[in-house]
């Protein structure tokens, strides 16, 4: 089979997507997920701080069809706030690691020498830190906050970037385009941008999709500590924190946010998969 570039290469990825069911549901899962953040005012039934004292740790019921929190807050609503927090911590936090992280990768892999030695030894250095406890040192450095959620939890996944876009690099940057463009007086920024970067876009594209569902789960796992988002505002992680000393008598505050996480998880996963077979060269037919 001749080797298919550009808009043909997209469109046959696009093609054998459509052949993976699991990767389909779970691109309507996140589209639902997305409409339910943008529209979460109009969605929620009550507000995420509403508090009705009358109504405490209520069971699922007509009227709060998740039930209520410990303080009468609806369940229902909260969640619906929460995924908002929880799907703009996933991705702001990918952008962190996918800029500085394919900027790193990219400088080594394409200058070499010391360059290389210097930024991948810095990216081991990195690696060797358990990955929930460096993001868990950088939060309680930062402090609570959502903007400081977002950098302590891209930070953590700014080598895995490094190294496959250094690997990406490594394998095109002597091929005869990238020659050719040398040779025309193309400038090492140019070439980078316009010539090796697009180049790399298939793996990058995978390993940003994984990583949402690790930011959206590290996300949950610091404000379950305590070190993300602070109450009243609602998050996943949070809610699951506040609902420990209730799990005998009340368990559904920690399914329902538990569910939450799951499915957005698992739905992302199937994303990536599904990406990472339809953009794999090796397994087109």
């Amino acid at each position: 089979m001749p080797i298919m570039k550009g808009n043909s290469m997209w469109k046959y990825t696009f093609i054998r997507l459509r052949r993976n069911y699991l990767a389909l549901i779970g691109f309507a899962i996140l589209l639902v997920l997305i409409l339910t953040a943008v529209f979460a005012e109009q969605l929620a039934p009550y507000g995420f701080a509403d508090q009705d004292y009358m109504m405490i740790r209520k069971p699922p019921t007509a009227e709060h069809l998740l039930g209520t929190d410990e303080f009468g807050r609806d369940v229902l609503s909260r969640l619906i706030y929460g995924s908002r927090i929880s799907l703009q911590v996933g991705l702001i936090a990918v952008s962190i690691s996918l800029v500085a992280g394919g900027a790193i990768g990219a400088a080594a892999g394409y200058f070499g020498g010391k360059m290389d030695n210097l930024l991948m030894r810095v990216m081991d250095v990195q690696l060797a830190i358990p990955t929930i406890l460096l993001a868990i040192v950088i939060s309680s450095a930062l402090g609570p906050g959502l903007f400081n959620l977002m950098v302590a939890v891209g930070i953590t996944s700014i080598p895995r970037f490094a190294r496959l876009m250094r690997a990406s690099v490594l394998s095109i940057k002597n091929m005869e385009f990238i020659e050719a463009a040398r040779a025309m007086g193309a400038s090492h920024l140019r070439v980078i941008l316009l010539y090796i970067l697009p180049n790399c876009m298939a793996p990058l594209i995978v390993q940003s999709t994984l990583s949402v569902a690790n930011a959206i789960l590290f996300a949950a796992t610091l404000s379950f500590l305590g070190l993300g988002i602070q109450p009243p505002f609602p998050e996943w992680g949070g809610m699951l924190s506040a609902a420990r000393p209730y799990l005998r008598n009340s368990a559904y505050l920690s399914i329902f946010p538990g569910l939450a996480i799951m499915i957005t998880i698992v739905s992302l996963n199937c994303i990536g998969d599904g990406l990472r077979d339809a953009l794999d060269p090796k397994q087109k037919r």
